[in-house]
């Protein structure tokens, strides 16, 4: 006897709804004010808000690191940092500009290595002037006062001559050089204190620290170009260097404040 088996096939209906992948992107900052990270009247730092990568299927998905919130000491610092960085960029393209047609003029052959200078300097200031726009510092108030400092410091000793221009560029160079590690020293510190509380700094002021890295290592290069061509030949070396030296301290000290 046949057993006929009748099948029976019922419709599956099935309804998958896929979970939302979500995409927390970090909001674009304008560099000081709201989305500004250290202005010290900031009302909204631009550090602090995570950005969270959607979890691939095949890795298991990682929480990101707290962001590391400054306080008000340190915006403070970076307040302070960027105003006396635009300040000296602003003279090392002055004190080149007034250098520059004298010394070329007597040796040609600078001409190349003077004007590579003077075009890290600019772009120096360049970035500095979009960094103080971005975050909203303050620019010192004594930008006329040094603008004319410079000035006259370039043409000076440029009119004294090759080693003079480059006795000049040494010891600003040394000043200044010496100043962006103060300010990359800092940085690192908080940096240090973050992983020490299993945080991390903001992406923006990682960029931050990367730029005076970049800046201060092109200042010490300015540094090594007029060593090797004869700035400790300038006459009078020591009285020359030292008080440029210390008129960089005094500005750098005015600008901070002022």
């Amino acid at each position: 006897m046949k057993t006929v088996a009748a099948v029976r096939r019922c419709p599956l209906t099935h309804s998958y709804r896929p979970s939302p992948l979500v995409f927390d992107f970090l909001a674009p900052s304008t560099l000081r004010q709201s989305s500004r990270g250290y202005k010290s009247t900031a009302k909204t730092p631009f550090w602090g808000k995570s950005q969270d990568a959607s979890p691939s299927p095949d890795t298991i998905p990682v929480s990101p690191k707290p962001k590391y919130v400054l306080s008000q000491k340190q915006r403070e610092f970076l307040d302070s940092a960027l105003r006396v960085n635009q300040a000296g960029e602003l003279a090392a393209t002055l004190i080149y500009k007034a250098q520059m047609p004298q010394v070329v003029r007597s040796h040609p052959h600078l001409r190349p290595l003077m004007k590579h200078m003077y075009d890290q300097e600019a772009g120096h200031f360049s970035t500095f002037n979009q960094m103080v726009a971005k975050h909203q510092v303050r620019p010192t108030a004594m930008y006329p006062i040094w603008e004319v400092a410079a000035t006259f410091l370039g043409w000076s000793t440029g009119a004294m001559g090759r080693e003079a221009a480059m006795a000049c560029t040494e010891a600003v160079e040394t000043e200044i050089g010496s100043h962006y590690n103060e300010q990359v020293r800092e940085i690192l510190s908080w940096q240090a204190e973050a992983e020490r509380r299993g945080e991390e700094l903001d992406d923006e002021l990682k960029d931050m620290l990367a730029t005076f890295r970049r800046i201060r290592d092109e200042e010490l290069e300015h540094l090594d170009h007029a060593v090797e061509n004869d700035a400790k030949e300038a006459r009078p070396y020591d009285p020359l260097v030292s008080v440029i030296r210390l008129g960089c301290r005094a500005a750098i000290n005015i600008s901070e404040k002022v």
